[in-house]
């Protein structure tokens, strides 16, 4: 039985009831794979009906069969509709979120990686990625916020950052500086929406196992992931898993009080103030 915390009329509640997410509907990037779908699947079994977006229909239909199963095993009553869309497509992105209905939860985790030197780095490669990882995240926040505005209820925008926000890495120029507009995003639309009783927090992974990391085949990826366990003080890498308990906290009324913030599970790799 959970452990109960008291509460300020003095019931008591167990612990797991901010984390509830029963009747709530919910909006998710990216849900195909990766933190996505680990994403969807969590907050189906917290009961929340998830709309889950991607570019992948067939991993979508997997997202939808996995998030349908975690709601019938949880205490919830989640479900999953799929929507089959390109986060650079802002009309698709409208019509999803009008076919969803009022949102409660907005989840912008679709984003792509590109390695270049800055030298070597093309206006075509900029313009790419921050089409995706900014523009993308930012019609995602632009979309839900304006359902939760005309809906009048309170709701949580959760963006997707990343530790390379926290330390320069070489290669890695657009998507650090895709990832530190979407930092900023964050924190500006946390101050603009908080008064209509919407907040808006990030999450900033370390490395975490996923397609988009193994992008360049399991040799790369072991010894990349070698590196990272040496570096973090916990002594491994990340799960898609870790990082959607990390959405499910701030998208639920457990962080209640939580707004323009950025959360970073990243094994203890960087520690910034």
């Amino acid at each position: 039985m959970p452990t109960p915390i008291p509460t300020p009329g003095g019931t008591r509640a167990p612990a797991h009831a901010p984390y509830d997410l029963t009747g709530r509907t919910a909006l998710i990037t990216g849900a195909a794979s990766g933190i996505g779908r680990a994403t969807a699947v969590l907050l189906a079994g917290a009961g929340a009906h998830v709309h889950c977006a991607d570019l992948d229909p067939d991993g979508l239909a997997e997202t939808a069969a996995l998030a349908a199963e975690a709601a019938g095993a949880g205490s919830g009553t989640g479900a999953a509709t799929v929507h089959p869309l390109d986060v650079t497509d802002r009309a698709a992105l409208r019509a999803a979120v009008a076919a969803a209905g009022p949102l409660d939860i907005a989840a912008a985790i679709a984003g792509i990686m590109h390695t270049s030197s800055v030298l070597e780095t093309s206006d075509e490669d900029l313009d790419r990625v921050l089409d995706v990882n900014f523009k993308g995240v930012l019609r995602t926040c632009q979309e839900a916020a304006r359902s939760m505005i005309a809906a009048g209820r309170p709701g949580s925008i959760v963006t997707m950052a990343s530790g390379a926000v926290d330390a320069a890495r070489a290669g890695l120029l657009c998507y650090s500086a895709s990832k530190a507009a979407v930092v900023q995003l964050t924190r500006t639309l946390a101050t603009e929406a908080g008064p209509h009783g919407i907040r808006v927090n990030a999450v900033a992974p370390g490395w975490i196992r996923t397609p988009m990391t193994g992008r360049h085949g399991a040799d790369v990826q072991q010894r990349t992931e070698a590196a990272m366990v040496r570096m973090a003080p916990l002594g491994r890498v990340g799960e898609p898993e870790d990082i959607a308990r990390a959405v499910l906290y701030l998208a639920s009324d457990a962080s209640s009080f939580m707004t323009g913030q950025i959360l970073r599970p990243n094994g203890g790799v960087s520690m910034p103030w």
